[in-house]
């Protein structure tokens, strides 16, 4: 996978609206631990990219260095070779002189290949860094929308739970309003009322008829001392 495709993901799922995401999930929790794996997954990714583009770069900046390094080190043996050549020349030495001018020009040559070349390397080296750089700062974003993520599906889980807990209370209340046990305790209740007041009824019933009992044995007594009363008197005038 190139650094490109890598680096617009990167930019594309740093940027990701987590609550959008989630409104539009049928199963939030399924969506946000699929979105973990992907953004794991894709971290991991782009980790390898970073790696791959910051050795490149690292490479690219030896060279540079090396090709630096070699151009001033041609550009010395060409002023040494020069400076022999002048003084061969002045000494009248001319073919030695022209010898060591020849040298000279080979180390110019070289010099000016070397700092083309380093010349060359620096926009690459610059386009490169500035590719590490965004890289790097899309993956700190990822790892932080990451973190984010997985606090959010904590989140979500407890509240979830939470729900479903006050989802049960609320449906256990709801069964309980339907059946409404204190009509039940209340036809109860009514119940026994009845069955005080017949238990009273039969008590009062008994009551009176232990009286009428007494009174037609009071009547009885009654009749009897008339009776006995009314021989007397009979018994006595017959006297």
């Amino acid at each position: 996978m190139s650094k490109q495709t890598i680096l617009g993901r990167v930019a594309q799922l740093a940027k990701a609206n987590i609550n959008a995401l989630l409104d539009q999930a049928e199963d939030p929790q399924k969506m946000l631990d699929q979105l973990i794996r992907d953004y794991a997954n894709n971290i991991s990714e782009a980790e390898q990219a970073v790696a791959t583009t910051i050795g490149n770069l690292r490479m690219l900046e030896q060279d540079h260095r090396e090709d630096v390094d070699a151009a001033a080190e041609w550009g010395g043996k060409a002023l040494a070779a020069s400076r022999k050549g002048d003084e061969l020349r002045g000494a009248g030495r001319t073919a030695e002189a022209d010898t060591f001018d020849n040298l000279a020009k080979v180390a110019l040559g070289r010099q000016v290949r070397a700092e083309q070349e380093a010349s060359a390397a620096e926009p690459v080296i610059a386009g490169q860094t500035e590719v590490v750089e965004r890289l790097k700062s899309g993956l700190a974003a990822m790892k932080e929308k990451l973190t984010e993520l997985q606090a959010k599906r904590d989140e979500l889980v407890a509240r979830a739970k939470t729900a479903e807990a006050q989802n049960t209370m609320l449906d256990a209340v709801k069964s309980i309003d339907v059946m409404d046990p204190t009509s039940e305790l209340g036809r109860f209740e009514d119940k026994v009322r009845r069955e005080e007041a017949r238990a009273l009824g039969r008590e009062e019933l008994a009551a009176s008829s232990l009286d009428a009992q007494f009174e037609a044995l009071d009547d009885l007594g009654r009749s009897a001392e008339v009776e006995a009363r009314l021989a007397a008197l009979k018994s006595g005038r017959a006297a």
